[in-house]
């Protein structure tokens, strides 16, 4: 495989885990699960952590992947160089 190809496949792969993890803590965090009630305090209670309340807690959880990934293609990329 191509370096270039490893590289997107490992960003991928531990972005991917990553979003399990998030579900995880936004269920862990909720009062009642993944209901909608449980969904909607769980981001509440993760936004707060920043002062904010339930789109704070999108921003995290959606922001938190996304930098898992990057953070492994670059530690990749420099790796494999």
């Amino acid at each position: 495989m191509e370096k270039e190809t490893e590289a997107k496949v490992a960003a991928g792969v531990a972005g991917t885990a990553t979003v399990g993890g998030a579900v995880g803590t936004v269920a862990a965090a909720g009062t009642a699960g993944l209901s909608a009630t449980g969904i909607t305090t769980g981001l509440a209670a993760i936004g707060s952590v920043v002062g904010g309340g339930m789109v704070a807690g999108i921003a995290i959880t959606a922001a938190a992947p996304l930098a898992v990934a990057a953070a492994t293609y670059g530690i990749w990329r420099l790796a494999r160089k």
